[in-house]
């Protein structure tokens, strides 16, 4: 395979299972990642956790930017967001026990979204680990046995944004309005 490996879940229920399963291993093999579409998690869930995100970090962004404003200054906010190159990020973690409920500022609707999707993106983990243990020969689960641990798997997600870009679109608005930074 020559192009990035796409794997499309739904041709493992047909005549082309096969073919899938090779794509499978020359991925594992050649390239070390895979693009996995078809996989069962609806568009509109993937959706809603995008939705989601961005708004906790525009949320977030903007009230950090109307304490800067007020403890700075917006003259040396202007300088600190010009100097902006990084990018916020928080980790959910969901196996072996969650931390979702110790994050703080996060809504109840995203709590319960990122519980949803961290259930379906389990599975999804588990039917891949099968699908590796099938094309290696080994018997089914023994992957998912393995990776365990003495607590259970480890899994999580690092929710990101970029922050500069959220505050140069604060720095806009405020020298369009300045009120609304008060």
């Amino acid at each position: 395979m020559e192009n990035f490996p796409i794997i499309n879940l739904e041709k493992l229920n047909g005549s082309e299972r096969a073919n899938t399963m090779e794509m499978i291993k020359d991925a594992c093999e050649n390239w070390g990642f895979l693009e996995l579409v078809n996989h069962g998690i609806p568009p509109e869930v993937m959706d809603t956790v995008e939705k989601l995100t961005k708004g906790h970090y525009k949320k977030c962004m903007e009230q950090r930017f109307k304490e800067l404003v007020a403890s700075k200054g917006l003259e040396a906010v202007q300088a600190e967001v010009t100097d902006l190159d990084w990018e916020s990020t928080f980790f959910l973690r969901h196996l072996p026990i969650s931390n979702i409920s110790e994050v703080p500022d996060l809504d109840d609707e995203y709590r319960v979204v990122m519980r949803d999707f961290a259930k379906r993106l389990e599975k999804l983990a588990e039917e891949l680990l099968d699908l590796l243990c099938e094309n290696l020969g080994l018997e089914r689960g023994y992957l998912k046995k393995a990776f365990y641990g003495t607590k259970g798997p480890n899994f999580g997600t690092k929710a990101k944004e970029p922050r500069f870009e959220a505050m140069k679109a604060m720095e806009a608005d405020a020298k369009v309005d300045p009120v609304a930074c008060a």
